[in-house]
């Protein structure tokens, strides 16, 4: 088994965990069923003997799970409904091979359901809990996807940044220069682009901002990540075409001016934190 990362969200005063299992999102019955119950094994085991309910985790199962066992799928089947009929979602899992509802032990333990099947059962408790849970995960989902576009952007600073300190390298740096004196002029080199687009160099920063951890790109929005990304290659380019360091920071400030104006028309500027 396969577990991930795990989230909360939170609906109608009810915390719900989501896990990863699988590359696929699991939301858990269990605080689902809490909404409705303080015994949600008891909440889970009655859902779990409705037949619509069999039904539907059988069809599901045959879509997505090769493995599913049919023929323990029929025999619940035929039994679901009957008064005498009880079903716990480790005695379904381990009779059909089921894979769309799991059983978690240890921390965050509890039963776990893919989230098309969890919002089958949050819809069983209420449709307007269902209503919300749904809301709440594309919520999250759009939370997670801007955090992957901000870590996207930062990663793509950094390698620019590689890029531009290797032009430094081959343009810049005369033979047989000390460490110190090469990390000198790296860091000059980062603060043609700091002042090009911030107006202050990152030890001025750092000064104006104590209390504030990280550096002066990691508060940075969006736009001037991306702004300094293609600044990163222009510099690069500057270097590799002679360009002397005033005349690039000038043409730079140029460049960070315009492409900012173009970024920011229509849009609110973003934090990346």
């Amino acid at each position: 088994m396969f577990y991930e990362a795990m989230a909360k969200i939170e609906v109608q005063n009810t915390q719900v965990k989501i896990i990863s299992y699988n590359d696929a999102d699991y939301i858990s019955l269990t605080d689902l069923a809490r909404h409705k119950s303080d015994e949600p094994s008891a909440v889970i085991a009655n859902w779990m003997r409705n037949r619509n309910t069999i039904e539907y985790l059988g069809i599901w199962e045959q879509l997505y799970n090769p493995l599913f066992n049919p023929l323990e799928f029929e025999g619940f089947r035929k039994e679901a409904g009957l008064n005498a009929f009880t079903l716990s979602p480790q005695k379904w899992i381990n009779a059909t091979h089921a894979v769309g509802i799991i059983a978690k032990s240890g921390r965050y333990g509890g039963t776990y359901a893919h989230k098309d099947i969890a919002f089958k059962f949050a819809s069983w408790i209420s449709v307007e809990f269902e209503l919300y849970i749904v809301k709440e995960f594309q919520r999250l989902k759009e939370e997670e996807q801007k955090k992957i576009g901000w870590s996207a952007k930062r990663e793509l600073s950094k390698i620019n940044y590689r890029i531009h300190t290797d032009a430094i390298k081959r343009n810049i740096i005369p033979e047989e220069v000390t460490p110190q004196q090469a990390n000198t002029i790296y860091a000059t080199e980062a603060d043609v682009l700091n002042v090009a687009m911030f107006g202050i160099t990152a030890h001025q920063w750092r000064q104006m901002n104590a209390e504030k951890k990280g550096n002066i790109r990691d508060y940075a929005t969006i736009n001037e990540l991306i702004c300094l990304s293609n600044m990163e290659n222009l510099n690069a380019f500057f270097i590799d075409q002679g360009f002397p360091q005033r005349e690039r920071l000038i043409k730079l400030n140029q460049i960070a001016i315009q492409q900012m104006k173009v970024l920011e028309s229509g849009n609110e500027p973003l934090l990346l934190k």
